[in-house]
């Protein structure tokens, strides 16, 4: 995936044993998007009330 300069993308990646890594890109680490994907990013890793909420969200997507 190639990224224009005012781009940047989180990359979830699973493992075989159901981890998940998350994994930025951008060619501008620290322009706006950049820094908002590290921003998401860590609140996806760091953020246990987050974690289950989109547990959640998933739960919910399932049901219906």
């Amino acid at each position: 995936m190639e990224l224009a300069q005012n781009q940047s993308a989180i990359i979830l990646e699973e493992s075989d044993d159901g981890e998940i890594t998350v994994n930025i890109a951008s060619p501008e680490i620290n322009g706006l998007t950049g820094s908002l994907c590290r921003a998401i990013a860590s609140k996806i890793m760091e953020d246990e009330a987050f974690q289950e909420e989109l547990m959640k969200m998933l739960d919910n997507d399932e049901e219906e």
